[in-house]
């Protein structure tokens, strides 16, 4: 059975650029009513511009919001909550990405990583699940990356961090829901192109030349993969799917994933300039 979206309530943060910006358009054309919050002026103006002129703009409320800021955030969610009276899907797509060596980093860049990937979402799910179990039901959909699963080298060591302790809490935040209708989701994305990911923070010589051979995603696809997997309740979703033979390497043969992964030298594929 398909879950329907049309009216369904639903909290998407990072949700004024790339991936989250894709999933608030893809949840409103389903006729669902999405908020969403960014950090940046700059895109939550660029974002509103792109939706003013939509034929479902109406659905989209769009707010400037510092997640790190945890009476923020909470504040940000109760606003939704008091307006709807309900939050049906929380999407938690945030992150902070510094792509450097740890030894090129500062604490405190650190901090905001793990704050921004990792404590927000603890924060959001701990408001919003209340809420869901008072509604009887909900979704809570975790952004995550291969990098928490698949450590290789090329990532920052920050990030990697961030993502594996979603990925960790999200598969046992499911066993403790698991019968409650709560649905807990983890996606986990290989590379997205056309971000500011790879145009402002992520260069060629971090990504290994085995990555060219991979199909690249972008938001849109990861987007709709998203819906699709809400229709059918999936609860664990892998983009793109080879990531899963990928990881089965890496847990069998760790070395040999970490040699494959060097072997070429760096990409040459232009990730920055995929079009949508």
């Amino acid at each position: 059975m398909k879950t329907d979206l049309a009216n369904k309530v639903c909290l998407v943060t990072g949700g004024t650029q790339g991936i989250g910006l894709a999933l608030v358009q893809a949840l409103a054309e389903q006729g669902a009513v999405v908020y969403a919050c960014g950090r940046t002026p700059d895109n939550l103006h660029k974002a509103q511009n792109l939706i003013r002129p939509l034929p479902y703009a109406h659905h989209v409320h769009l707010s400037q919001c510092d997640i790190t800021d945890r009476p923020a955030l909470e504040s940000w969610i109760m606003t939704a909550y008091k307006e709807r009276g309900r939050i049906d899907i929380l999407i938690n797509n945030a992150a902070y990405t510094r792509w450097q060596h740890l030894t090129d980093m500062t604490v405190e860049e650190v901090e905001m990583t793990l704050q921004t990937g990792f404590m927000a979402m603890v924060v959001g799910i701990k408001t919003v699940l209340p809420m869901m179990q008072q509604a009887g039901g909900g979704w809570i959909i975790n952004i995550g990356s291969i990098t928490g699963n698949i450590f290789v080298g090329g990532a920052s060591a920050a990030y990697a961090a961030a993502k594996a302790a979603m990925d960790g809490f999200s598969q046992t935040l499911a066993i403790e829901l698991r019968d409650t209708p709560i649905q807990v989701m983890l996606v986990r994305l290989g590379a997205v192109g056309g971000t500011d990911f790879f145009k402002k923070h992520v260069g060629l010589e971090r990504m290994p030349r085995l990555n060219d051979f991979i199909p690249m995603l972008t938001p849109p696809q990861v987007a709709q993969s998203v819906i699709r997997a809400i229709h059918k309740k999936q609860t664990l979703v892998t983009l793109p799917g080879i990531h899963k033979l990928m990881h089965l390497i890496f847990v069998l043969f760790p070395g040999l994933s970490r040699w494959l992964a060097r072997l070429g030298g760096t990409a040459r594929r232009n990730y920055a300039q995929t079009q949508w």
